[in-house]
């Protein structure tokens, strides 16, 4: 109680007046949804008033109690703080989409139904779809890297045991003298240096792809730094590397880091001053040399933004009015795919954010899963990134009643990251049957920050193959692919052997940052496995639990992308009273 007694006093000596006392007391109470909601409207008086007193009020309540250093307080709400301002002033503070925005800040007001929508189809399903059958050819080989979060400030011999979210930098109020000096090839507690991405894609180049793909996350996470400038400085950069080292085609997609602030991409109902269009001009000139080529024959590859459908994006959260297709992207895959099924095409779906995750909304999310329903013939792959961790994701028939291996329809599978903040680095690699265009293997490679000689030159080699280890616990036979099925009955082996389970689980972060994981936690993330819509996944949590993640208490999926943001600090703030 001494803590709070002085944040308060030094908070109503700071900005004395009637609004901190409001903003305290709902800071204070927000432990459910009508308080809460109460908070929004506290805010809200504030936002109305205009951007600069909203930020001023936001900066001091997160300074005085000690959510995060000043600087990343004073940084994170100048960046994030006016868009949470728009919100509030265009918002009913009782309505859903204030539950929503609740549920994004503080994961409070989680339980509501998905609102009613029918995904429009140009044609129905044909009554006799195409039959795609291998003819037992070599497969070829496909690379799939994600969050490579590269920190182009990153500062060999700078403490790399600070008290923000990313180290390894000098910071204003770094250390003269570190206690944890930051190698030349990275860290636990940081991004990616340039020499790591480096050696990662020359490793890719060895393995001879016949083409990449990637699924989003260039910026580091020192998100109260990061500007526009620096964005496009990184996404610039990478792209150069890319195609400096990489002598076969990458298809790409954005990340919610890719943008200033972190996670913005507004609607095009928002009438946003800043609306990412810089981003999007900045990566057409980049992707240029690789968009239209020819990946192989008869398969396309579809890129999506999933950041209009995350519930960090703080601009998805400014009417109330319902706006199921956001910036028309679920439209765009439709004519992508049903352009792909009139050609007897096959196509692959890569993007960042999986479907199934907590941090994606369930109405987007189960529209989506409309649109797998509708040409689930016609889809091969899908392929996401964002947690920082080799995942994966199933999709089954029937409304998810019945999931079993003879329903499970689609799979999507999450790639590792190259940033060393979620385990070991690391990236993907597929054997594609060329006739169907299936996974037939997905290795994982990787290389060990815990090798004495990780610092001297980072050695890359296979950690596992999916086909080797798993195959024998589900009987696969050598001509059948890593089909949903497979998967499925994966997860039915994890249900019932723990030792294979733990093993997985260890493989998420390549032994890297291994987390304890009990029958309860097992019994979840199994769940979660068989939950690629996110209404059907087992993560929502009571508030107060919720909180805690957030605030960093506890390992999150969406949190180890995220870093530090507005949830972030607010459930800080909430937690510190």
């Amino acid at each position: 109680m001494f803590f709070v007694f002085i944040a308060v006093q030094f908070l109503l000596a700071l900005t004395a007046g009637a609004s901190t006392d409001a903003l305290i007391s709902a800071v204070q109470n927000a432990d459910d949804c009508p308080s809460c909601l109460a908070l929004l409207g506290a805010f809200q008086e504030v936002a109305i008033t205009g951007d600069d007193a909203f930020i001023t009020e936001f900066t001091s309540l997160c300074i005085g109690l000690g959510a995060a250093d000043p600087d990343v307080c004073t940084g994170l709400i100048a960046r994030e703080g006016p868009i949470l301002a728009h919100d509030l002033r265009s918002i009913n503070t009782t309505g859903q989409t204030a539950e929503k925005l609740c549920d994004a800040l503080l994961g409070m007001c989680v339980t509501h139904p998905v609102n009613p929508f029918t995904v429009p189809f140009p044609k129905p399903a044909p009554a006799h779809p195409k039959v795609f059958t291998s003819r037992g050819r070599a497969p070829f080989r496909v690379v799939h890297l994600s969050d490579v979060h590269i920190d182009r400030m990153y500062t060999i011999g700078a403490e790399a045991n600070c008290t923000k979210s990313i180290c390894c930098r000098d910071f204003a109020d770094s250390p003269a003298t570190p206690t944890v000096p930051a190698g030349p090839n990275g860290n636990s507690h940081c991004d990616s240096p340039v020499t790591l991405a480096d050696s990662m894609l020359e490793e890719i180049e060895s393995l001879n792809p016949i083409f990449s793909i990637f699924t989003g996350d260039v910026v580091e996470g020192a998100t109260w730094i990061v500007d526009q400038a620096e964005v496009t400085s990184d996404l610039q950069d990478f792209n150069a590397e890319m195609a400096s080292k990489l002598s076969a085609p990458i298809f790409p997609s954005l990340g919610n880091h890719d943008s200033a602030p972190v996670n913005a991409f507004a609607r095009t109902t928002s009438n946003a001053v800043n609306n990412s269009q810089w981003v999007y001009d900045t990566q057409s000139a980049g992707w240029e040399q690789w968009i239209n080529r020819t990946a192989a024959s008869e398969l396309r590859i579809i890129s999506i933004n999933t950041q209009f459908w995350y519930k960090q994006n703080y601009w998805l959260y400014d009417s109330d009015v319902l706006q199921p297709d956001p910036n028309g992207i679920l439209a765009f895959i439709v004519e992508a795919l049903q352009a792909a099924e009139d050609a007897g095409d096959r196509a692959w779906i890569i993007g960042h954010i999986p479907l199934g995750k907590e941090d994606t909304l369930v109405d987007q999310s189960n529209y989506y899963d409309q649109v797998l329903q509708r040409y689930k013939n016609t889809i091969a792959g899908q392929f996401f990134g964002h947690s920082h961790k080799d995942q994966f994701e199933i999709a089954y028939n029937q409304n998810y009643t019945e999931q079993t291996a003879e329903n499970a329809v689609s799979v999507g599978l999450i790639g590792p990251a190259l940033t060393p903040t979620s385990g070991n680095p690391a990236f993907k690699v597929y054997e594609i049957d060329p006739d169907t265009f299936e996974v037939m293997d997905a290795s994982v490679m990787f290389t060990n920050i815990s090798d004495p000689n990780f610092q001297i030159k980072p050695t890359w080699g296979l950690f596992y193959s999916a086909r080797e280890l798993y195959g024998p616990l589900v009987g696969l036979s050598p001509t059948e692919p890593l089909s949903p099925a497979f998967w499925h009955n994966l997860t039915e082996v994890f249900a019932t052997n723990d030792t294979a389970f733990q093993m997985w689980n260890a493989f998420q972060s390549r032994d890297g940052a291994v987390i304890a994981c009990d029958a309860d936690c097992a019994n979840t993330t199994i769940c979660d496995m068989r939950a690629f819509r996110s209404e059907n996944n087992c993560d929502t949590p009571s508030a107060g639990f919720a909180l805690r993640k957030r605030a960093g208490e506890a390992s999150h999926d969406s949190d180890e992308c995220e870093g530090a943001g507005l949830s972030h600090i607010l459930s800080r703030m909430v937690l510190s009273v």
